[in-house]
């Protein structure tokens, strides 16, 4: 009677190991980045497993698009295989587009701390590596400085128990993932990966960003 135990307790322990990967076929095709529209704004950030950063960002209202991807580094044209040997020095990141007039830069950081934690050097939960880090790419001098702001505020407030690690770096490419990685909770949300790590953390940001989900969320 134990054997059936045992067998789902292996289960459960080895998709959380496996982490933020799939067992899909490769394919190295990468999705389509979406084009800019008149008054939009992009912002790029990293923080751990992608899958969770995008549907993380994709529930804010103001926000139409979300892609995730790989940046922080100048290796060009990196493919999932690639970034998760940790040898391109990529991060898994999301690349936001989003409406100014609905959503600031600003909200978009609050978003971003709530929905993974920072103060983890190269790790988030059961993912483990370079690519995890946290990351926070600036386009002007204006993100550069709220983005030290904010940093430095969080680190004063006590709000975690230790420091903030999120590398601030100017933007310089991003490249986007492969196209089974894009809406990937929204066609896998009853994977054991999604629902003990990734929407947990989506949970949070939803409680921190309440007046600002959009309304079929």
């Amino acid at each position: 009677m134990k054997r059936p135990v045992f067998f789902l307790f292996s289960y459960l322990l080895a998709s959380l190991t496996i982490g933020c990967s799939t067992g899909q076929a490769p394919d190295n095709k990468p999705a389509p980045l979406p084009v800019l529209k008149p008054g939009e704004a992009v912002a790029t950030f990293a923080g751990g497993c992608f899958w969770a950063t995008e549907e993380a960002f994709d529930r804010l209202k103001g926000v139409r698009e979300v892609i995730s991807g790989y940046a922080g580094s100048d290796y060009p044209n990196p493919t999932y295989a690639d970034v998760s040997t940790d040898q391109t020095d990529h991060a898994e990141s999301v690349q936001v587009y989003y409406d100014p007039k609905q959503i600031s830069y600003a909200q978009l950081l609050t978003a971003f701390f709530a929905a993974h934690d920072p103060t983890t050097l190269n790790k988030q939960g059961p993912d483990v590596g370079k690519h995890y880090r946290s990351m926070a790419f600036y386009r002007t001098e204006a993100e550069h400085r709220q983005l030290i702001g904010v940093i430095q505020k969080r680190d004063k407030s006590g709000q975690f128990q230790n420091p903030i690690v999120t590398e601030i770096v100017p933007f310089r490419t991003f490249y986007p993932a492969e196209e089974y990685h894009q809406n990937y909770i929204k066609q896998h949300p009853w994977q054991v990966y999604i629902q003990t790590v990734s929407l947990p953390k989506i949970h949070h940001m939803e409680k921190v960003m309440a007046g600002q989900l959009k309304e079929d969320d």
